[in-house]
């Protein structure tokens, strides 16, 4: 009988000890600059509960910047925030939006915060306006803008008719894109938020498009998670995969940097009642969360300048040719996917200013080109595979 009990109380032991709970939560680091985007569904979804859930799994994750979709109650927000050892919050709006901004103010210097698109010929597109962070991070200069798109929709793009929800969010993303070309085509920029559309629909119906097709300039560091398993989605309850983090190209080789990190924080399995208890107490929506090793390289414009770095196609959807300058000593070039694989390496020979890539065995998706010296990167150019 004893040797029973003490066979329970080790199995018990052993169960106790590996079974997760918020505390066990981590993302951030001391050495990288870590942004998440969040709908926490009306917040308080389940009043007090909700409350100090959200702020223990905040104080968990250690994330220097989030955005905050749907606060309904401005009291309890402040009253979250105020709980938080290490974080300020800013929640404010001329119209009812829910949008608010949670951060470190030990690692960010807020510069500026304000709204755009706020006049009613904008209404439309955006029923709530995008709320824009103009901040410094490590002496770097990021621009974030913060979003919560029209929802709802029969999958259809119907460019004819202006209440249509996915021609709004077409719209949406468009005029996002028209802004950030104008007013920050040289910066660091992230627009993230609850965009309420998926990744993966076909060109025709795509609200995104406009936006993926400019590779250049252009990429949804989640595109790999929408396009993966549903597992891994922000959404369960559909399923689908609303949540995105979208890059500018001065991010493009942060990104690729080891320590970089795109994924869906799944709370939902360190909570003991699982899916169900985080839905009932929390949100709808899982975080989806970026974390950047910051480049100290120039800008991979400029290099791209100083050593025509193209391709051509870009998209592709077998084979693409990418040219170069003699000029720069160039001796590789490595081609990464999105997880920071090397998926192709190759030697140049001396004097050659272009080179071939077949990716016909490859899958699709977003890749990384590189052009190397010496160990150095010459160059960075980002390309599309749409077979």
């Amino acid at each position: 009988m004893k040797q029973i009990q003490i066979l329970i109380f080790f199995i018990f032991i052993g169960f106790s000890s590996s079974s997760q709970t918020i505390e066990d939560l981590t993302f951030g680091t001391d050495t990288t600059f870590e942004v998440m985007t969040w709908n926490i569904e009306w917040f308080p979804k389940n009043n007090q509960i909700t409350i100090d859930n959200v702020a223990e799994i905040i104080e968990a994750l250690d994330v220097d910047l989030i955005a905050i979709q749907e606060v309904d109650n401005v009291e309890a927000f402040e009253q979250m925030v105020e709980s938080l050892n290490s974080y300020n919050g800013y929640l404010e709006s001329s119209w009812f939006a829910g949008l608010a901004y949670i951060y470190n103010p030990e690692v960010i210097q807020i510069n500026d915060i304000y709204e755009i698109y706020t006049s009613s010929p904008y209404w439309s597109p955006f029923p709530r306006s995008p709320m824009v962070m103009d901040l410094t991070y490590n002496n770097q200069k990021i621009i974030v803008i913060n979003n919560h798109f029209k929802c709802c929709g029969d999958g259809v793009l119907n460019l004819s008719d202006s209440d249509d929800e996915e021609t709004r969010r077409y719209n949406a993303s468009n005029l996002l894109k028209e802004y950030i070309d104008t007013n920050f085509p040289n910066e660091k920029v992230i627009v993230l938020g609850d965009l309420n559309d998926v990744l993966s629909d076909n060109t025709q119906n795509n609200v995104f498009q406009l936006i993926i097709d400019d590779t250049e300039n252009y990429l949804f560091a989640d595109y790999e998670i929408a396009m993966g398993d549903d597992s891994e989605w922000s959404y369960p309850t559909w399923p689908s995969h609303l949540d995105h983090i979208l890059i500018t190209n001065d991010l493009f080789e942060s990104f690729n940097n080891e320590g970089s990190v795109i994924q869906t924080i799944k709370i939902d399995e360190y909570l003991t009642g699982g899916w169900e208890e985080y839905d009932e107490n929390i949100s709808d929506h899982r975080p989806v969360a970026l974390k950047l090793e910051m480049s100290s390289n120039v800008d991979i414009t400029n290099y791209a300048e100083k050593t025509n770095f193209i391709n051509s196609p870009n998209p592709l959807n077998s084979e693409t040719t990418f040219s170069f300058s003699a000029l720069n000593n160039a001796e590789y070039i490595e081609i990464i996917n999105i997880q920071g694989q090397t998926v192709f390496l190759a030697k140049l020979p001396y004097g050659e200013t272009s080179i071939k890539w077949n990716a016909k065995d490859f899958p699709d998706g977003i890749y990384l080109a590189k052009l190397l010296s010496k160990g150095n990167v010459l160059a960075t150019r980002k390309i599309m595979l749409k077979k």
